[in-house]
This record gives structure tokens, C-alpha cells and sequence, in this order.
């Protein structure tokens, strides 16, 4: 890394015609972009998430965290939570986004990746099989369950982290990890429950997330600015 600050911009992503909300960062020669999909109930300005992101920027890595849902969107899940839930809906809207990514000439050639949390994660994991640029997915608190038919055909290297006190989750993780075929991976972060709000947990999954994007995303990059 070169030592200089990462960029960030406020940017209208356009996700098969909707607009969405979102903050995109990239440092210097960044190794890779990775796109955040956020869990049911959530945001772009999800604390966790924006923790996650710092730590990626501060490794090398550029982050784009947007709203998977419009403000007209969230302002009926949030008593319906019709949405949250929807993830062939929130699949399409991070396939979408990903298109929007690489029409970027300032983006485009970046390796690609994933982070998801909680419903995020099976959108995640969705939306990789029709974007072969995704080359790793990290899930955080995930509930890849929700992927359902489509976890076989998932072929971007996915690491799934879970709390080691959030016994439910854990099962399901397994239950997910033994339907894949990809190269994949699951990592029981000790005293964590769901949110991974334990002093020191969150950090440890932001690395093991910073790590594992590190590992499959190319050794280095060119200078890049998003001015």
C-alpha cells in the first residue's frame, strides 16, 4: 500500500433500473472491490458492516456498502418486513448492482468479492453463480440456508463465520457447507452470538474476512482513483 488515504465517494448504484444508495471506498492500488449485502432489517449505515469495510480499506481493499432496498422499500419492510426475507428480490438487486460495478471504467478489472450478513449472505452466495467475477464470498452470521438449490453451483471460494454461541446458525452453516462444491470453508469465532457484539469478536471476523479476500484476490493492482 502506499501509504495515502483511501478515496470514498457517495454513489448512485443502478441495479436493473432501480437506484440505489451507496458509499464506495478504494484505496491506492486496491487488490479487489467487494460489495457488502447487508442482513434483513439493515443498511449501507449498518455499524457491524461499516467496521467490516474499515478493516478491508485499511488491508488494501476497496468496499462498496449500498442499500439493497429503496427508502420507499425500507419504510414498508421495517413494519412488514416483506422484504428482508425476499432473496430472490435482494439476489437480483447485488447481480444488478455487480452489472453497474463493471460498467465502471474506473472498477472495471477489479477482482471481485462478497460480504454477507445474516439473509445477506444467501443473496450473496445467489448472486456469485451468475457473476463469475465473484471470486470469494465471506459470510458473516450468515444464513446460506436460504441459497437453497443453488449452493452446489456456488464456485466462488466462500467462508462462512459464525458465532460460537449462536448454536442455531451453526447448524444451519453446516447444513449449507455440506451442499457446496466450491472451495469453502467454515470458521467458529469463539463467545460470539448473532450480531458478534462480544468485545473483540466483530474484529476477529473482519479479519478472517480480510484474509480470506486477501488470499483469492490478486497480488497487486494498479493505482486506481475514483475522482
Amino acid at each position: 500500500m502506499s501509504g495515502l488515504p483511501p478515496e470514498s465517494i457517495a454513489v448512485d448504484v443502478l441495479s436493473n433500473g432501480t437506484r440505489l444508495q451507496g458509499d464506495l471506498q478504494l484505496p491506492p492500488g486496491a487488490r479487489g472491490l467487494v460489495l457488502f449485502a447487508h442482513g434483513s432489517g439493515s443498511s449501507r449505515k449498518s455499524r457491524r458492516n461499516r467496521f467490516v469495510a474499515d478493516v478491508l480499506v485499511q488491508a488494501g481493499l476497496g468496499t462498496l456498502l449500498f442499500d439493497l432496498l429503496t427508502p420507499q422499500e425500507e419504510a414498508v419492510d421495517v413494519h412488514t418486513r416483506q422484504f428482508r426475507f425476499d432473496i430472490p428480490l435482494l439476489t437480483r438487486r447485488l447481480s444488478g448492482a455487480t452489472g453497474w460495478v463493471l460498467q465502471q471504467d474506473r472498477l472495471a478489472g477489479l477482482a471481485l468479492g462478497y460480504f454477507g450478513a445474516s439473509t445477506g449472505a444467501a443473496a450473496a452466495l445467489a448472486a456469485s453463480c451468475d457473476r463469475p467475477q465473484v471470486v470469494a464470498v465471506v459470510s458473516r452470521g450468515g444464513r446460506p440456508d436460504l441459497a437453497g438449490e443453488v449452493l452446489p453451483r456456488v464456485r466462488a471460494a466462500t467462508l462462512l463465520v459464525v458465532g460460537g454461541d449462536d448454536d442455531v446458525v451453526i447448524g444451519l452453516n453446516r447444513e449449507a457447507l455440506a451442499r457446496m462444491r466450491c472451495e469453502a470453508r467454515l470458521e467458529i469465532v469463539p463467545g460470539a452470538t448473532h450480531l458478534f457484539e462480544e468485545p473483540g469478536t466483530l474484529e476477529q471476523a473482519a479479519d478472517l474476512a480480510a484474509g480470506w479476500f486477501a488470499g483469492h484476490f490478486p497480488a497487486a493492482a494498479d493505482t486506481r482513483s475514483i475522482a
